[in-house]
């Protein structure tokens, strides 16, 4: 076990909760650096809560390798499924945040509205569970079928959303995936109010490229931030 990856696995939990990301749903998980074909992610609990000991591994098929009678996740396999259709990919938020949900249930798309969420330019493709398993699901992703569906959906982008359900963002670092995740749910926030206030002017595609360039290589400044202000509550 990777002690350090699984002390920011753990702080990832943590500010993702602070931040308003997660609240006793929701879930994030980091590809094994030294297994490809495994990951890490917390038992069944809220994320708020997560300690070290709650961490377990898993295979890409969403079987714990020791479960040791812990509950875990029932929608495991979002992750598993898009770790193993996505190499470049090491880490894996789904959450219920609130300013997503109205996208991904409207047509009105996400877009880029300012220089921090850059990556949005690439597309925020919407899930839609009828398609594969018909009317009558609760929405969650509770088989490998549903979670390749979801990973097919998400295709090569940075994040998808869930129609009535909540989003999945992905990253090549933890740190990554979690600063996509807080600000796509910022971005989600100001674009609602920007709309009622207005017509809105987006980022053009060089705009978003070269915003998300640059934050890309600045991830360890709010890092540190959230880190801080989540351990320390």
């Amino acid at each position: 076990m990777d002690k350090q990856l699984i002390a920011d696995l753990v702080a990832a939990n943590r500010i993702l909760f602070s931040e308003g990301v997660l609240d006793g749903f929701g879930h994030v998980s980091v590809r094994d650096p030294s297994n490809a074909r495994r990951f890490w992610l917390a038992r069944s609990m809220a994320a708020g809560l997560v300690e070290a000991r709650d961490i377990m591994e898993f295979d890409l098929d969403g079987a714990p390798v020791s479960a040791k009678g812990r509950a875990v996740f029932l929608e495991r396999f979002i992750h598993g499924e898009i770790l193993r259709a996505r190499p470049d990919v090491q880490a894996v938020v789904h959450s219920h945040s609130p300013n997503l949900v109205p996208f991904g249930a409207t047509s009105v798309k996400l877009k880029p509205l300012y220089h921090m969420t850059g990556f949005l330019g690439e597309g925020v493709p919407v899930f839609e569970i009828r398609k594969v398993a018909g009317s009558a699901t609760n929405l969650l992703i509770t088989d490998n079928r549903l979670g390749k569906a979801l990973a097919r959906t998400l295709d090569d982008k940075p994040a998808a959303l869930m129609r009535g359900h909540g989003s999945v963002v992905v990253g090549q670092s933890l740190q990554q995936a979690v600063y996509r995740a807080i600000y796509m749910e910022l971005n989600a926030r100001l674009q609602s109010e920007a709309m009622r206030l207005g017509r809105v002017t987006y980022l053009t595609p060089e705009e978003a490229r070269a915003g998300a360039a640059v934050n890309d290589r600045m991830l360890h400044r709010p890092w540190e931030l959230w880190k801080r202000k989540a351990m320390e509550k």
